[in-house]
């Protein structure tokens, strides 16, 4: 059951988590240092793009449903850059300044195509920054239809159990891409989607498909989650919940680029929640979004009509 575009464009859908400004620098690479043996890129070409949890705000709007962004910035050039770019695509921006954070920047050197460097300028935000922000989320939990965190462990959400059982208590759906291996941060949500390795990571290694059906399932009432997603790359997909589990093989296509593929597969798969689908009807939607962005380069997003055409 594929939703009509006016039921997407009515879903409301908050995302709360890390910020981050991806930036690519893209030149010609013709000859190599003479001063070690690394290539010299000569930059032609800057682009800036939504990144982490933002990319994630961003994948929703693009489905054409109506994206809130609540995260924690820096008061710096690469924090105002952000909230711009976020303004211009019709994401509906709640940002918290700290002074003293610098706003997560990913800056990859591309040349032929190819990431041949990346770097990271990072640190954590400041606890009563954070507190504002739960405070924020109080005031925005109302008029939403379904709240999504998205965890990239860089401390910005450090209250996250508080502000999934306040989701709970106001009867809203709460999706949680997680990380790290504490997933008890994430009791009471409604579904977590970790891939293999994330999931690994908690529930140690399985032997066979019966092993992990069985880590799995109880990790999940464990929590005291309605279903938990693994997604599996070239295996597509398992929810596993009360019923059991449902499996989608993954869209058979050219794989150009991985990046941000999680970001689509659970904005869309919260997109589908919001606007009134069940967790199983929604699966395959967002296993076809994610079989989608990993034919394009970089952090990208998937719109309505692609998806359902």
């Amino acid at each position: 059951m594929n939703p009509s575009k006016q039921q997407v464009a009515k879903a409301r859908v908050l995302v709360v988590g890390d910020a981050m400004l991806d930036r690519y620098w893209h030149g010609a690479v013709e000859r190599i240092s003479p001063e070690a043996p690394v290539p010299v890129v000569k930059v032609s070409r800057e682009e800036e793009r939504i990144g982490a949890a933002a990319n994630v705000a961003y994948n929703v709007s693009t489905l054409g449903a109506q994206a809130s962004f609540l995260g924690v910035v820096g008061d710096d050039e690469p924090g105002h850059r952000l909230e711009k770019l976020l303004q211009e695509t019709g994401i509906r921006a709640h940002l918290k300044r700290d002074p003293g954070l610098r706003t997560t920047v990913k800056l990859r050197v591309i040349g032929r195509q190819q990431q041949l460097l990346r770097m990271d300028f990072e640190n954590e935000p400041d606890h009563e920054v954070l507190a504002l922000q739960n405070e924020a989320f109080t005031g925005l939990l109302a008029q939403q239809d379904a709240i999504l965190f998205s965890d990239y462990g860089k401390g910005g959400l450090a209250h996250i159990p508080a502000m999934i059982e306040s989701a709970r208590a106001a009867g809203k759906p709460v999706l949680v891409d997680p990380k790290g291996s504490d997933y008890g941060r994430y009791r009471g949500a409604t579904v977590i989607t970790p891939n293999r390795a994330e999931l690994q990571d908690v529930v140690g290694r399985w032997q066979n498909e019966d092993d992990l059906r069985e880590r799995a399932q109880k990790l999940r009432t464990g929590l005291g989650l309605q279903g938990l997603l693994l997604t599996r790359s070239e295996e597509g997909m398992t929810l596993y919940d009360d019923a059991g589990e449902l499996t989608v093989k993954a869209q058979a296509r050219e794989v150009f680029d991985v990046t941000g593929a999680g970001d689509t597969v659970i904005a869309t798969l919260a997109t589908m929640v919001a606007a009134g689908l069940s967790l199983r009807d929604a699966l395959p939607i967002a296993n076809r979004a994610g079989g989608i962005v990993v034919g394009k380069f970089g952090t990208a997003t998937v719109s309505y009509e692609e998806l359902f055409a």
